[in-house]
C-alpha cells in the first residue's frame, strides 16, 4: 500500500467513523484537536487502525505524534515494518 493509499483510507475511516469534517483535516493539522479525541476515542481509532490495515498500535505509538502527518507517517511505518 503506497502512502497516498494509506493517508486516503485514513482520512475516508477519520469521516465515517469519527464524523470529521473532511475539511478540517490537514497534514499540517493538529490531531488530537481536530478529531477531539479523548480516551476513549484513542481506543476505537487504535482498533479502527487494526481493522484497516492489520497493524497493532499501542500507548507508546502516539508519544510525539502531533499532527495528520506524524500519524500518516506511524501508520506507513507500521505498515512497511509488517511486511519487512
Amino acid at each position: 500500500m503506497d502512502k497516498a493509499a494509506i493517508i486516503t483510507t485514513i482520512n475516508e475511516f477519520l469521516i465515517d467513523e469519527f464524523e470529521v469534517d473532511g475539511a478540517t483535516i490537514s497534514p499540517e493539522a493538529i490531531l488530537k484537536d481536530t478529531l477531539g479525541l479523548d480516551s476513549l476515542d484513542y481506543v476505537d481509532l487504535v482498533v479502527t487502525v487494526e481493522s484497516n490495515f492489520g497493524v497493532k498500535l499501542g500507548e507508546a505509538d502516539f508519544v510525539g505524534i502531533a499532527t495528520f502527518q506524524d500519524f500518516y507517517d506511524l501508520i506507513e511505518n507500521k505498515i512497511k515494518s509488517k511486511t519487512a
